[in-house]
C-alpha cells in the first residue's frame, strides 16, 4: 500500500459559524454499500463529480482508502442501490494556515450536525486549532458517514461525548 493509499484525518464537532466567512459550499450525496466494519464502500455524487471509494478499518487515525471517479450517471444509478444508507450534506473547504478544513454541514436525517475534518500527511502532524473548531471525534464511531448513514445524529450525543 503507498501513502497515497491511505487516509489520515482528524475529525471535530464545529462549535459555532465562525468557519462560514464567504465560504461556498458543494452539495454531496453519498451512499454506502457496505458499512462492514472491516470496509466500507461509498459512492460520492456532487458538483465537482463522482466516485467510488472503498475504505478500510483504521489503525489509530490511518485507514487504507481508495477512490475511482465514476461516471455521474452510474453513481446516480448506484445511489439507488443504497436504499436508506444515504448522507446529505453540503461541504465547505476552508483554508488555515496552511491546513485545509472540510466543513460538513448535514442535511436529511442528519440535519443538525456540523463536523470539520483535517487530513493530515502523519498522525502527528501539527495544526492550527481556529476558534471555531469543537470537541475532537476522530475516534467516535458515531460520527463516522457510514454509520450517519444507518444511525442518523441525535442532539444529545453532543452533550454525552
Amino acid at each position: 500500500m503507498t501513502d497515497s493509499n491511505v487516509e489520515i484525518e482528524r475529525k471535530f464537532l464545529v462549535n459555532d459559524d465562525g468557519w462560514r466567512g464567504d465560504a461556498s459550499g458543494e452539495r454531496i450525496v453519498q451512499g454506502f454499500l457496505s458499512t462492514r466494519k472491516e470496509a466500507t464502500v461509498r459512492v460520492r455524487l456532487g458538483e465537482g463529480g463522482a466516485s467510488l471509494t472503498v475504505k478500510g478499518a483504521p489503525v489509530g487515525l490511518t485507514a487504507p482508502e481508495f477512490e475511482y471517479p465514476i461516471p455521474r450517471d452510474h453513481a446516480e444509478s448506484m445511489l439507488v442501490l443504497c436504499a436508506d444508507a444515504i448522507v446529505e450534506k453540503t461541504r465547505y473547504r476552508i483554508l488555515v494556515e496552511n491546513h485545509v478544513f472540510e466543513v460538513d454541514v448535514f442535511e436529511g436525517r442528519n440535519r443538525g450536525l456540523v463536523i470539520a475534518e483535517v487530513e493530515l500527511e502523519s498522525e502527528d502532524e501539527a495544526f492550527p486549532r481556529p476558534a471555531w473548531l469543537g470537541r475532537e471525534v476522530s475516534h467516535d464511531p458515531r460520527y463516522k458517514n457510514a454509520r450517519l448513514a444507518l444511525e442518523p445524529f441525535r442532539p444529545d450525543w453532543i452533550d454525552v461525548g
